[in-house]
């Protein structure tokens, strides 16, 4: 399909001229105004007078609506160029001005730059037989510059129009195109967001009332613990849950108190007590000195851990988990691994450790590490269980390479989920 240079464009601007249309019509008729008071070369032309300042001066009262209307516009300016041209005003038959309207090239512009085909061709006809009778009572060569009035100029006011009426609409559709991708992104950005938060502490809270209905009978005291730790991961997943909803409500209303930051690395030992408190042992590893991450990447590491960990819940069985966070010179990687073996461990994987699922958990740690160029591995473990390895890299500036490189900067520690 060709492509389409006479594309729907709605004249912009509302009932009143704009600033921008009343400056250009005063450039257009004063231009209009000097030609007649200082003619070039082709003839004096007719007598200065006031009535032909006056008859030219007229053309700037439809200018000032030209986007509005711009045919009829168009039309009234042609006339009063018509009658400048047969010097209707002051002699009729001489000439007044011998150069081009600038109120009809405007006028010309605007009409191919807002209406159709059929009134684009018409007007660029229409300015032909008032060119050529400016040329009637004169001693140029119509062959001359009179041919260059009557087919060149227009032509090329009405290419320029078309070539700029295009362009605008690429641009409209640009915008619109990143207008719809930053929506789309958000809306993945807030599918991601809500899903961790559901998916970790709606699984926290089903085992742990499970294990509560289990005890409640021969140990009310593991039961309680469990009711009281349920009761933390829902006033935690409210927490986050209102802090989201509060980001994405459209006001201007300063809240009652500052939102808590996000969650990042020191939220791990967190959700390491939280999944041995549900019944997934973990325990975490952290090797090498520890630096202020990016907020986005600290963010990123805590939610595919949250994730990993919560997957390992509901699907490794008797299991237990180890999480091991490292600190490298120029990137930070995080394991989640157990050695469970239950029926989800390796549902939707394929052999090799590759993944072929599609789920909104695996989804979303893709596009967490993809949106920090780095890399991800998910799949199972030669020895048995599961793993989820990503690793993000970090600017040249996140920390000090070279003390992250000395022989005292090795800092391992481990932590497990007790209480």
């Amino acid at each position: 399909m060709g492509r389409d240079f006479f594309p729907p464009v709605p004249p912009t601007g509302g009932a009143r001229p704009t600033p921008g249309d009343v400056a250009v019509a005063v450039v257009a008729v004063g231009l209009d105004v000097l030609a007649y008071l200082a003619p070039g070369e082709e003839g004096t032309g007719a007598a200065v007078t006031v009535p032909g300042v006056l008859l030219i001066v007229v053309s700037l009262v439809p200018l000032l609506f030209r986007r509005r209307h711009p045919v009829p516009v168009f039309g009234a300016v042609l006339a009063v160029q018509l009658a400048v041209n047969l010097g209707l005003a002051v002699d009729p038959g001489t000439p007044m001005s011998n150069s081009y309207g600038g109120a009809v090239a405007v006028g010309l512009y605007t009409v191919a730059r807002y209406s159709g085909r059929r009134a684009v061709a018409l007007a660029t006809v229409a300015t032909a037989p008032v060119q050529i009778a400016r040329y009637w009572h004169n001693d140029v060569p119509f062959l001359g510059v009179g041919l260059t009035d009557v087919l060149v100029t227009p032509c090329l006011i009405v290419a320029i129009s078309l070539a700029v009426r295009q362009w605008q609409r690429q641009l409209e559709i640009n915008r619109k195109l990143l207008a719809d991708r930053a929506v789309t992104e958000e809306r993945r950005r807030i599918a991601r967001e809500l899903h961790d938060i559901v998916a970790h502490h709606i699984t926290t809270m089903y085992l742990m009332s499970g294990g509560a209905r289990s005890t409640l009978d021969r140990d009310p005291e593991t039961a309680r613990e469990a009711l009281v730790t349920l009761e933390e991961s829902g006033r935690t997943a409210l927490h986050e849950m209102r802090q989201l909803l509060g980001v994405l409500r459209s006001t201007d209303t300063l809240e009652e108190a500052p939102s808590e930051p996000q969650p990042g690395v020191d939220g791990i030992e967190r959700l390491v007590a939280d999944s041995t408190a549900a019944g997934l042992p973990a325990e975490l590893h952290v090797t090498g000195r520890s630096r202020p991450l990016p907020m986005t990447v600290g963010l990123t590491l805590y939610r595919i851990v949250q994730e990993a960990l919560t997957n390992a819940r509901k699907h490794a069985g008797p299991a237990r988990a180890t999480v091991r966070l490292a600190y490298l010179p120029d990137r930070v990687t995080v394991e989640v691994t157990d050695d469970g073996a239950g029926a989800g461990a390796t549902a939707g994987r394929a052999p090799g450790g590759g993944v072929t699922g599609s789920g909104y958990g695996l989804l979303g740690m893709r596009e967490r590490i993809a949106l920090h160029d780095g890399s991800l591995r998910v799949g199972s473990r030669t020895e048995g269980g599961f793993e989820v390895v990503a690793s993000v890299p970090l600017p040249a500036d996140a920390y000090d390479a070279g003390t992250a490189d000395s022989p005292d900067a090795a800092d391992t520690h481990e932590k497990d989920g007790t209480r």
